[in-house]
């Protein structure tokens, strides 16, 4: 297969300046790089051509023997088959966090930003209410462990009366620049750990980290209609951040424990009665439970049979942030007793013969 036009690969003209030249072979460097791409034959293909034409018109000698000969002109060049480019040169003005961040898709210890004030951590607290205080809502006081900032030395890590030190090795930077290959790599200062700063006399309260843990009670609105698995933020009440920054949030994940009468149905509740055979065929009046606690009348009709569901309009979960509420779904389950009077097997048999039914015979055969 005949070679491409090392212009077309670094996509530049051929009268391009040596500052053109680098700026797109870094481009194409950085973006088939054989490290961002592990495994993909195809973009290590185009790293070495891509490295291949870098090399040749890079080179003055070279790079006019191409343009008069085309590729038959820097053949004879030595040197050249390993197609490996002075790293040191083409990124040489680049910060290597940049370099990193191109191959692995994040800083890799080039901008340390341990001295200064982060972020705290957020925390997540599951918290466990019944389903009545879903559908009401209420304030619950919960208790979570969390760093907050030393009382002893407020925060510096350092004794009473003492202040942490510039550390020496970095000078006050967080950083220590040491050169592997053709990186020069900027990482955290082994010294103080990114921190700028050496504590000589540590806080004994907080062993010179700055942060202690306490535990915080504190008081979670639980909003009515509110469902299982919700999470509610609770700004600033998550971890104090080091070196003096911004505390976290809390979020309360809510998990709502099974019902021993009601089962949800998103904004509605589900129950089931039970009502005697007679009250099933001559109708009546039932007493039902509802979410708030209180009960609720309801009229059965003459004739209602097993399993058929009565609704009760507003008397469900109400609508999160909104007005209004679902309903209560009511099952009808007609309850057989076990055990008869013989009065009641009389007046039942008495029932049986005037429905033609022969009730306590014997089955017969159907064929």
């Amino acid at each position: 297969m005949a070679k491409r036009d090392y212009y077309e690969i670094l996509g530049i003209p051929k009268n391009a300046s040596e500052k053109d030249l680098k700026q797109s072979y870094r481009k194409l460097a950085l973006k088939y790089h054989p490290d961002k791409n592990k495994g993909d034959a195809e973009s290590e293909d185009k790293f070495k051509e891509a490295t291949e034409a870098y090399e040749v018109l890079r080179d003055p000698k070279k790079r006019a023997s191409y343009d008069k000969y085309g590729h038959a002109g820097v053949s004879g060049f030595d040197g050249f088959k390993g197609t490996q480019a002075d790293f040191s040169d083409i990124f040489g003005d680049f910060d290597i966090g940049d370099i990193f961040e191109g191959f692995f898709g994040s800083s890799m210890g080039g901008r340390a930003r341990s001295n200064k004030p982060r972020r705290g951590s957020d925390l997540q607290y599951d918290l466990v209410i019944i389903l009545e205080e879903a559908a009401t809502g209420k304030d619950v006081q919960i208790e979570i462990p969390r760093n907050e900032a030393c009382d002893s030395c407020e925060g510096t890590g350092s004794a009473a009366g003492t202040k942490p030190s510039v550390c020496s090795v970095c000078n006050g930077t967080g950083q220590v620049r040491q050169t592997q290959g053709f990186f020069s790599i900027t990482q955290t200062c082994y010294n103080c750990k990114g921190a700028g700063k050496v504590i000589k006399s540590p806080c004994k309260t907080c062993k010179g980290s700055g942060l202690i843990n306490k535990k915080r009670k504190i008081t979670v609105k639980i909003p009515a209609g509110v469902e299982s698995g919700s999470r509610l933020k609770i700004s600033d009440e998550g971890e104090q951040g080091p070196n003096g920054g911004s505390r976290g949030d809390l979020y309360v994940v809510i998990h709502i424990s099974k019902h021993t009468i009601f089962e949800r149905h998103g904004n509605d509740i589900a129950c089931i009665m039970d009502i005697t055979f007679p009250m099933a065929c001559l109708g009546g009046e039932i007493e039902v439970p509802t979410i708030t606690g209180g009960k609720a009348k309801m009229k059965i009709p003459p004739g209602t049979e097993n399993g058929q569901v009565f609704r009760l309009k507003g008397n469900g979960i109400p609508y999160l942030g909104s007005y209004g509420r679902g309903d209560q779904l009511v099952k009808i389950n007609i309850k057989v007793p076990k055990k008869l009077t013989p009065r009641q097997k009389e007046l039942l048999k008495e029932f049986s013969r005037l429905e033609g039914d022969e009730v306590g015979s014997k089955t017969k055969e159907f064929y």
